[in-house]
């Protein structure tokens, strides 16, 4: 029995060396149309209604995303010749058919040498720096010309937003163009510190993929509507690690007017004359030296040979413990307001409510 599984063992061996041979043989003498790696397409079908929903997100809104690039002059020692390097990367998008474009602050704010704008369909422009607001991170620049046929991304409101709901951001991460990204609300009403220091109040956190090259692009709702700005991420090695950060966009819609048309945010005013000497961090609110108009309709006192009397220790129950802290707070309303204003003497608090004037012409 032995003998005969050696025996077709080795005409087995044998047949199938011939019968390779054979097939390599046919192989070069028929050509590749008889290729057993020849496949043929299989159609693809239609979308999933969610991958279309994205991909029409996508094309709705990509168009008016850009890559904004600053650059900055570099003045060489012992009268050597100026360069100039890349300072800063980042996105925008068009925010009006008369070449406005919001960004992030930080990313030009080293663009002594000039900014620049590239669109999505590969043209640049120089650009402008027409207004800026450290405190909030935003800045607009305006170009000449934009490409024709552009629909601008629909401005939605962050004040009906839920923890959950799904966020999509377009930017340039890495430099990457046109890229897509999607998550979740993670939360509501953070705080993140602005380059100046100050709070930046109601922020969006998303586990949306945000890198470097992000910054200042839109983050969308479902609907393609712009619900804010991409600015910051958590991370220990600068990539994306889950935390990521975005101006909401009521934010930005009290912003950019003041931005376009004075070049900085109108603040209002409460009226009255802060301390603001080396020893104003010691007290727990902004210490009112002078007072004038409703305020001091309203009893409230400044400093009266040398006593602090009535200081300001929050507005509309959040904390002012620095007078930056405090004007960064009024940047987010309009003249005419009423709010409610915590003031702290001889150790109580009472509060009263008054209205917010224009910043002085």
């Amino acid at each position: 029995m032995s003998g005969n599984l050696r025996f077709l063992q080795g005409v087995n061996m044998s047949t199938a060396l011939t019968a390779a041979l054979i097939a390599v043989a046919g192989f070069f003498a028929l050509g590749p149309e008889v290729s057993a790696l020849d496949r043929s397409v299989t159609p693809r079908g239609p979308l999933a209604s969610e991958e279309d929903r994205l991909v029409q997100l996508f094309e709705g809104a990509a168009p008016t995303v850009v890559n904004v690039r600053a650059q900055q002059q570099v003045n060489q020692l012992f009268g050597g010749e100026a360069f100039q390097r890349i300072a800063g990367t980042g996105t925008g998008f068009i925010w009006d058919l008369d070449g406005h474009v919001v960004t992030n602050y930080h990313v030009v704010a080293r663009g002594s040498g000039g900014v620049s704008v590239a669109f999505s369909d590969g043209t640049t422009s120089p650009a402008k720096i027409v207004g800026y607001s450290r405190a909030k991170d935003l800045a607009v620049l305006k170009v000449e010309e934009i490409p024709e046929g552009l629909e601008l991304i629909p401005v939605g409101t962050s004040d009906d937003l839920r923890v959950g709901q799904f966020v999509h951001a377009i930017g340039n991460p890495f430099g990457l163009d046109q890229s897509l990204s999607r998550g979740v609300i993670s939360a509501l009403g953070r705080e993140i510190q602005s380059l100046q220091g100050t709070t930046i109040h109601d922020v969006i956190q998303t586990d949306a993929a945000v890198n470097p090259g992000n910054s200042g692009g839109p983050l969308l709702d479902s609907q393609g509507r712009l619900i804010g700005v991409n600015t910051a991420i958590i991370s220990p090695t600068g990539a994306h690690a889950g935390i990521s950060f975005a101006i909401p966009v009521d934010t930005v819609t009290r912003t950019v007017p003041d931005l376009i048309e004075h070049g900085e945010v109108q603040r209002p005013i409460l009226g009255f004359v802060p301390y603001t000497g080396s020893g104003a961090s010691r007290f727990k609110g902004v210490v009112i030296v002078e007072v004038d108009g409703p305020l001091a309709e309203k009893g409230v006192l400044g400093v009266d040979e040398g006593s602090v009397r009535d200081q300001i220790v929050a507005v509309d129950g959040r904390p002012t413990p620095s007078l930056g802290e405090l004007l960064s707070l009024l940047e987010g309303y309009r003249a005419g307001v009423e709010v409610e204003v915590t003031l702290e003497r001889d150790g109580e608090e009472r509060k009263i409510r008054t209205t917010l004037l224009p910043p002085p012409s």
